[in-house]
């Protein structure tokens, strides 16, 4: 098919979508192959549609064109016996066996016989690597997100998963222009043409001529001018088009002609996934790696044979998702006072059990619910009344009352916000604790401020307000200044839910006319003008991770509506049914995860899951309920404050949010010790972050996140608290007798000794792996070593810990993975490695080439990158696996592509070799450490140096020419962790400044290597001497050592052992491993009794915050002790 005729199916498909032929449109897409829908594709899938998954995949591929296609249709065919199995439907699971499954014997028979024996299981789940299958629509989003790794990786997909970008209505553009042209050569043209039909050639009458009807309500053409052109069609809808570009989510929305929703595949909206990752696809069969002609093309360097059932789903065993509705929060865990009645609430976004808390009299509180204690009670006042309008001034002369109608924490918790009944909207900063400080003072609107939030267009935070006087405002965050109104509503503006999407930015906004409109952040109008159900009082919001909107309103009859959209048509998608018939106020709702919808209603909380309209559940709260109840969900959905009776407020908690509560039952906070680490010149209250969040909050809050994945040193996110916990009075009585917690004898923690390889000499790097059942090691000979924890009934959830012995795995051929290494001795080299997000495979090196081996069969996939110069370091891009970061012995650092085999960049700034590499996804900034002791920041989007710095070493101390600098995203991704052997250090990414530092006493040994704990509220670090120090990430205060004794056998000399690398379980704080330069690794934990390693030491103790930011930040008592 020519070129020409290519374009003119693309032409006929946005026609079709326009005019919603949806089934046309995904028919074409298939029998012409031009153009894979990547959306229709996931819609078809998670409704588990597999004829039509699989007859629309054949317009593309067949399962045996190519190994990805294989794996396509085989991970596919899978699913669906998996199915049937679970719903124990045998016939059919035979059935898909013999018809779907059987062609893929031929390739892998091994595979094809234990998937035959799920037969025989009651439970396919008793199969170990099917133990973590969770339910049908978990599965088939992990499943999902695999499937469009390998289109995407697919050569027989290139070219197919873009539509082109082409102007709204182009066929009716061409029709018009082929008019006018046929309307310029007519004899006799008239003013009015005559438009009948599109079969023949347009041609107008004589002059005497009957004259046809105008066709001004032609359905093809539009209106058409008095005078004789043809305008674009389209642009007679009622709202005409304007030259700025309407972002795809809101083009359905648009009144006019509606935007072809194609063009989201080409933004990146609908596939999300970067480009195709070898990543995630080890291989099972390597054979063809010599017959490469370069190291690592993308058609060759993956060989993606049917060889593996999954070993795992990813993020499934410990994501986010809340599984059934026993998850749901549903038992009162505190009943709180506020004083007067709670009219909107917030939970913090770190420190989810902080409370902010507006009430109908103007009150702001501040809750620790964990220990209920309120941190903070404000009462309304105008803080610069003479910089105030003179409509508010007389407003409050009159009548001086006022009352919350929204306060919000913005998206890092260093602000939080308050819109108040009156024209004004207060700005706090939070430093942690009780300390909270007036920022912003606005006098936003004429009346009342009915709505706010915070977002982040052109990366600047704003705060976006909306009034009674019909309008919509951003301000400036930090300085206050009005950025935009935006004008149009008809009514007072109800509420506002900022949003983006393909990195447009947009606001949707309700007014009390029932009227949706959506706004970009310009000076154009709004782009969409719709009707809300119930036309009153509405207020919408997207699931959490941002792909589905909802909204809720009442109407003044009080019938509630909770509504999911269609963004790309504007049209309501499902009803949610189950409110009384009359609701008795304004309902309201909240959303958590991405899977349930609650509101307030009836004297109760009623819970529906977004993808059933039925009333999942409803929930009294042991009674005492108003009407329609005012909820709020934390970010983790654990816990939902709910406003109740006589000023009352119900936090109710499901199991992790009840363990939550009790964690915080004895700790309150210390007001007058909270403020003094953010008065530190290094930290501004604005850009401080997380940092403001409580030590012990912000990490427990999270233990229940998916894991992040901890390489050694290589880039984790943490979340850094600097508001210290005051231990109750009981402890404080304690706490003038502290003494630092020193473990002396086995019997005092729980260690373990792993099995040993005799080949293995000294333990180089070492790492958990993602899952948290396994430790990987790189022994200084090259040889890698792999420790499994197996289900069994003392570990049922077969994950690493210091109480049952792994085992020393290796695959049935025997083979081990051993790194490529040159003439030199291997033990000369600079060893690396990064283990893949899923465990599927490693990447490493000793000095030699680059080897990527696949972790389920140990060989190599391929080698690269032969020295010199050496890879010493190696980090994967957060964003796309097929970027690596290489740090290398000639101190420069190379961007490596994987899948075009291309260094995209070559970083230099270092003066000798790169011993740390680090990204942070929040700041897109790469951060290096070398020999030389320096750190640089590189801005990760165009790779331009953008900081510098060089360790500031004590006096007296000369390093090692060898000593390493390592470097460690926290959590909050906002600062990292730095390790000398003279230091360890935290420092603020942005102006690359020290916040604190701590420094071991001259005659102690050097420090070997540290890491922080998976929550970052730990510290582990390894001593020369082989002792092993805990401390608090939050001040870097010591807070437990492990001696020598604990773990080396009494005829070893901790002169002739010591623990060279360290490593943190990504899911148990309070678990760490340790590799020696003897070839052991032991792990170590707790006593179950103890819980947790010693106890920080109070404040009054020693002078550690107190002490200028850059100087050296152990106190006394810890000089004492190391």
């Amino acid at each position: 098919m020519s070129s020409l005729s290519r374009e003119l199916v693309f032409l006929i498909l946005q026609f079709l979508d326009e005019e919603k032929f949806k089934e046309t449109v995904h028919k074409l897409e298939q029998e012409s192959g031009f153009f894979f829908n990547m959306k229709y594709f996931e819609d078809e899938v998670h409704n588990g549609n597999w004829d039509e998954v699989e007859k629309y995949l054949s317009g593309f591929t067949k399962v045996d064109d190519n190994r990805y296609s294989m794996k396509i249709f085989f991970e596919i065919r899978k699913q669906k016996y998996l199915e049937a199995l679970d719903k124990h439907d045998r016939s059919k699971a035979v059935d898909i066996l013999v018809k779907d499954l059987k062609v893929f014997a031929t390739f892998n028979e091994e595979l094809f016989k234990e998937i035959t024996q799920l037969l025989t299981l009651d439970n396919f789940r008793e199969n170990e690597q099917l133990s973590k299958y969770g339910d049908t629509k978990s599965a088939r989003a992990i499943m999902l997100v695999e499937l469009k790794k390998l289109i995407e990786a697919n050569p027989l997909f290139r070219d197919k998963l873009q539509f082109p970008n082409l102007k709204n209505s182009r066929l009716r553009t061409l029709i018009n222009q082929s008019l006018n042209w046929q309307h310029q050569l007519c004899k006799n043209p008239r003013p009015n043409p005559d438009i009948k039909t599109l079969f023949v050639d347009h041609s107008c009458g004589q002059p005497n001529g009957a004259r046809a009807p105008s066709p001004a309500n032609n359905p093809l053409l539009g209106s058409l001018p008095k005078a004789g052109g043809f305008p674009p069609l389209g642009a007679h809808g009622p709202f005409q088009p304007t030259p700025a570009p309407v972002p795809i989510p809101l083009a359905g929305w648009m009144s006019n002609a509606s935007t072809v929703t194609h063009p989201a595949v080409s933004e990146g909206g609908a596939i999300g996934l970067g480009g195709p990752s070898i990543t995630d696809y080890p291989s099972g069969d390597s054979d063809h790696v010599s017959k490469r002609t370069r190291p690592m093309g993308l058609s060759t360097e993956v060989n993606l044979p049917v060889n593996i059932m999954p070993v795992t789903f990813p993020g499934h065993s410990h994501g986010q998702a809340l599984n059934a509705p026993d998850d749901l929060p549903k038992n009162v865990a505190r009943i709180l006072n506020q004083g007067s009645s709670p009219m909107s609430m917030d939970f913090h976004p770190v420190q989810q059990t902080l409370l902010l808390v507006g009430t109908n009299v103007g009150d702001i509180g501040l809750w620790e619910v964990g220990s209920r204690e309120r941190l903070v009670l404000r009462n309304f006042k105008v803080w610069d009344l003479s910089s105030c309008s003179m409509p508010l001034q007389a407003a409050l002369v009159k009548d001086p009352g006022v009352s919350v109608n929204r306060v919000i924490w913005s998206p890092d918790g260093s602000l939080f916000g308050v819109a108040y009944s009156r024209h004004i909207v207060q700005i706090y900063s939070y430093h942690g604790g009780d300390d909270i400080r007036q920022h912003l003072e606005i006098d936003a609107h004429v009346g009342g401020v009915n709505d706010l939030a915070f977002s982040h267009p052109n990366k600047q935070l704003c705060v976006i307000t909306c009034g009674d006087d019909k309008t919509i405002k951003v301000w400036d965050a930090a300085t206050g200044s009005k950025q935009h109104t935006f004008e149009g509503h008809e009514a007072p503006v109800y509420s506002v839910c900022p949003h983006y999407k393909e990195n447009i930015q947009f606001i949707f906004s309700t007014a009390l006319d029932g009227k949706i409109k959506a706004w970009l952040y310009d000076n154009l109008g709004s782009r969409v003008d719709y009707d809300a159900p119930g036309r009153w009082c509405t207020t919408m919001a997207y699931s959490a991770d941002g792909t589905r909107l909802f909204s809720c309103g009442t109407s003044k009859d009080g019938e509630s509506y909770i509504v999911e959209w269609n963004e790309s048509e504007g049209a309501v998608k499902r009803t949610y049914q189950g409110f009384r018939k009359r609701s008795f106020g304004v309902v309201q709702f909240d959303t958590t995860k991405n899977r349930f919808l609650a509101a307030g209603d009836d004297f109760s909380i009623k819970f529906w899951d977004m993808d059933n309209v039925q009333l999942l559940t409803t929930v009294d709260a042991d009674g005492g309920l108003p009407a329609s109840p005012r909820i709020r969900f934390n970010k983790d959905g654990t816990l939902l404050a709910v406003s109740a009776n006589e000023n009352g407020i119900k936090i109710l908690g499901n199991a992790d949010g009840i363990r939550l509560l009790r964690t915080f039952e004895n700790l309150s906070y210390d007001a007058s010790r909270t403020s003094e680490v953010v008065t530190k010149p290094a930290m501004n209250p604005i850009s401080v972050a997380a940092a403001a969040a409580a030590a012990t909050s912000a990490g427990l809050a999270e233990r229940n996140a998916s894991a992040v994945a901890i390489s050694g040193m290589n880039g984790d996110a943490r979340n850094l608290g600097d508001v210290k916990p005051r231990i109750t009075e009981e402890s404080n009585d304690k706490s003038k007798i502290w003494k630092l917690t020193e473990i002396n004898e086995p019997s005092q923690c729980r260690s373990l000794r792993l099995p040993e390889n005799m080949r293995v000499t000294k333990i180089s790097r070492l790492i958990y792996t993602n899952s948290g059942n396994a430790i990987l090691a790189l022994a200084s000979n090259a040889i890698h070593l792999l420790w499994k924890w197996q289900r069994n009934d003392r570990n049922s959830v077969s994950k690493a810990t210091a109480s049952v012995s792994p085992q020393l795995w290796q695959p049935t051929s025997g083979i081990l993975m051993t790194n490529d290494v040159t003439d030199t001795s291997p033990e000369e080299a600079v060893p690396c490695f990064a283990l893949s997000k899923n465990d599927s495979y490693v990447m490493s090196a000793s000095g030699g080439k680059i080897s990527l081996f696949n972790m389920m069969t140990f060989k190599t996939m391929t080698t690269f990158m032969p020295p010199p110069p050496a890879a010493t370091f190696l980090a994967f891009h957060p964003q796309d696996n097929n970027i690596i970061a290489i740090g290398m012995d000639d101190s420069t650092i190379q961007i490596y592509n994987v899948r075009v085999d291309e260094v995209k960049s070559k970083l230099k700034g270092h003066s000798k070799r790169i011993t740390g590499l680090a990204f942070s996804h929040v700041l897109n900034v790469l951060v290096s450490s070398g020999a030389d002791a320096q750190v640089c920041v590189w801005n990760s989007d165009g790779w331009e140096k953008q900081k510098s710095r060089f360790l500031q070493l004590p006096a007296g101390r000369t390093p090692s020419s060898q000593s390493d600098t390592r470097v460690q995203f926290h959590q909050d991704q906002a600062h990292f962790l730095v390790v000398h052997e003279t230091q360890l250090a935290i420092f603020e990414t942005t102006k690359l400044e020290c916040v604190k530092q701590w420094v071991p006493r001259d005659s102690a040994a050097p420090i070997s290597h540290a890491t922080f704990s998976c929550d970052s509220q730990l510290i582990y670090a390894s001593f020369l001497d082989a002792s092993v120090c805990v401390f608090s990430a939050a001040n870097l205060r010591l807070r437990c050592r492990i001696n020598p004794p604990v773990y080396l056998p009494a005829n070893v000399s901790s002169s002739n052992v010591q623990p060279l690398v360290i490593a943190a379980h990504p899911q148990e704080p309070n678990q760490f491993a340790l590799g020696l330069s003897d070839g052991a690794v032991h792990v170590f934990e707790p006593l179950e009794s103890e819980g947790k390693w010693g106890v920080p030491p109070p404040v009054e103790n020693g002078s550690a915050s107190s002490l200028p930011a850059t100087q050296v930040g152990n106190s006394s008592s810890d000089q004492a002790q190391r």
